[in-house]
């Protein structure tokens, strides 16, 4: 197992070989012997490539400002101590008492540790999957709220935090490490992450993302199921001890900011366009009368 990894290295490795792939296959595909529907498809699939590449260069990027993290990991514990204190003082519920109810159900916190292990990324991946091909005309919104959102987390986990797990004197205990399923040790989806990237959390950004993603793009009643995926989410960070409730509304917050962000940025783009066209000569050649 540990050497299908997925670390930063290995990451940012086949995020490039995906690049690379992406431009030979746009390349063979503007050959003209390349035309029709053949070339329709080379096009798409240098599209898939090229997305893919960056999704996974994004997960490079998170890992390696992980391992910038713990570069500094004074007072990490000593933050988490105050977010634990300062979330009872709001009379926030006590994340141990939620870990306690179900440590004596070894199948529930297994699958919660697999839960947190895997999903985090794979409904990511497969949201926006779908919406690239089948909702072309969503995914650009859906992508740069994605990385926006990733981006301004990265930035404040350069800021070490620890996890709850990781204060044993406050009641809690590293429920993955006893079932020998914790990710920062390579056991689990292959993946190696950091331990002091708490702050916000990563794992509830993203679920909250591809939720909203999926109720505001498909139709019918079943796509409000995809709301039990962050409900689960929140429930499993929590009970595994891998987030504080802080960590989780902190990244919401973060969330709603890109949101209405975006939204600002697409008015005013709007307002701008009448104003384009309705210019005089805007986008015409300049007549002189040389014929």
């Amino acid at each position: 197992m540990q050497n299908l990894t997925l670390t930063w290295q290995t990451s940012a490795g086949a995020s490039a070989a995906l690049y690379a792939a992406a431009f030979a296959v746009r390349r063979g595909a503007a050959r003209p012997a390349g035309e029709g529907v053949r070339r329709r498809r080379a096009g798409v699939a240098a599209d898939v490539l090229r997305e893919a590449g960056t999704l996974l260069a994004l997960f490079a990027l998170w890992q390696v400002v992980g391992h910038l993290s713990l570069l500094g990991t004074d007072h990490a514990l000593q933050r988490a101590e105050w977010i634990h204190r300062t979330e009872g003082e709001f009379g926030l519920p006590d994340e141990a008492s939620w870990q306690r109810a179900v440590v004596g159900h070894p199948w529930l916190v297994q699958a919660a540790n697999y839960y947190y292990a895997t999903m985090h990324f794979g409904v990511m991946l497969l949201v926006l999957l779908w919406l690239f091909l089948r909702h072309r005309a969503r995914y650009a919104w859906v992508r740069t709220t994605v990385v926006a959102t990733t981006a301004v987390c990265l930035l404040i986990q350069f800021i070490p935090v620890a996890p709850p797990r990781m204060l044993p004197g406050n009641g809690f205990v590293d429920l993955a490490e006893q079932y020998g399923q914790s990710v920062y040790g390579g056991a689990v989806a292959g993946v190696v992450a950091d331990q002091l990237s708490a702050m916000p959390s990563v794992h509830v950004a993203w679920c909250v993302i591809a939720a909203v993603a999926v109720v505001s793009v498909a139709r019918g009643p079943w796509r409000w199921l995809v709301v039990l995926h962050p409900l689960v989410t929140v429930w499993v960070v929590v009970v595994t001890a891998n987030h504080f409730w802080a960590d989780g509304l902190v990244a919401v917050v973060i969330l709603l900011t890109v949101y209405l962000v975006q939204a600002a940025v697409k008015g005013w783009r709007q307002e701008k366009e009448p104003a384009a066209e309705a210019a005089p000569g805007v986008g015409e050649p300049e007549r002189t009368g040389v014929r």
